[in-house]
């Protein structure tokens, strides 16, 4: 067997330390063998394995601002009868937009404002006991979709929208979403930058050791994570944060040089 008569030709200082080693670690370590065997990249020398790659990791983070926003409103009226619930809904509508087109938003070419269709829903509340319908009420509920490259502005009226309530408006805005267009290009300049960052590390290790490193072997591209300002969170699939309108995205890549 290959792996008998490799461990049969080592050195006798070699085979002391096997001697001394556990049954099952030295089990463990013969199977490992038989596999390294196979590997063009391992050479083994007296049970050392000699390597000709270094494997590190690169990253690189950087800030930047969001350039898009996008925010919904529902707004909703009820009323007694189908009627009056619509009657009332206009009224609302007609506020809400009004207060919108107030801080600036309505349709340009920066920005999209989408009033999307009217729903209506009647909702019937019955005695406990005789099962009788006591109450009959009409829900009239419409969105406002909004995508805006102003993105302060979206968050400025997002904090005044409560004004509404005051004019006797129920509405429930969405929790703005902020991301970047040019996402795309960022992620390119931010691999380079981490695979630059890798080559600095993979030096400094080999000087150390007298080694040089050489060309390029293996990379293994991680994934971003684009979060809140100086945020610690890391997510093993990515994260992407749209809460906050400048954010941080960190690279991350994985690089195996040859070493000479």
């Amino acid at each position: 067997m290959k792996i008998i008569s490799l461990l049969m030709s080592l050195p006798s200082n070699s085979l002391r330390v096997i001697r001394r080693t556990p049954p099952l670690v030295f089990a463990m370590a013969v199977l490992s063998l038989g596999g390294f065997i196979g590997a063009s990249s391992v050479l083994v020398r007296g049970l050392k394995m000699v390597e000709n790659s270094i494997t590190v990791t690169g990253a690189s983070t950087e800030s930047f601002e969001s350039d898009i926003a996008k925010w919904s409103i529902q707004v909703k009226t009820s009323g007694p009868t189908q009627i009056d619930s619509f009657n009332e809904h206009k009224k609302s509508i007609k506020k809400t937009i009004a207060f919108l087109e107030a801080n600036g938003i309505k349709d340009t070419p920066k920005q999209d404002l989408y009033l999307g269709p009217a729903m209506m829903k009647e909702y019937e509340t019955k005695h406990p006991k005789t099962n009788e319908v006591i109450k009959t009420e009409w829900i009239t509920y419409q969105s406002i979709e909004i995508k805006s490259r102003d993105v302060y502005n979206i968050q400025k009226t997002n904090s005044q929208i409560t004004e509404l309530l005051g004019q006797g408006v129920r509405v429930i805005p969405s929790r703005p979403e902020f991301t970047y267009s040019k996402l795309a290009d960022k992620r390119v300049d931010m691999l380079a930058k981490a695979a630059k960052d890798a080559r600095v590390r993979a030096e400094a290790i080999a000087v150390q050791v007298g080694s040089e490193v050489g060309g390029l072997k293996k990379v293994n591209t991680g994934v971003f994570q684009i979060t809140v300002p100086n945020s610690t969170r890391v997510s093993s699939w990515g994260s992407y944060d749209t809460t906050t309108i400048k954010k941080d995205i960190t690279a991350v890549m994985g690089v195996t040089f040859a070493v000479k």
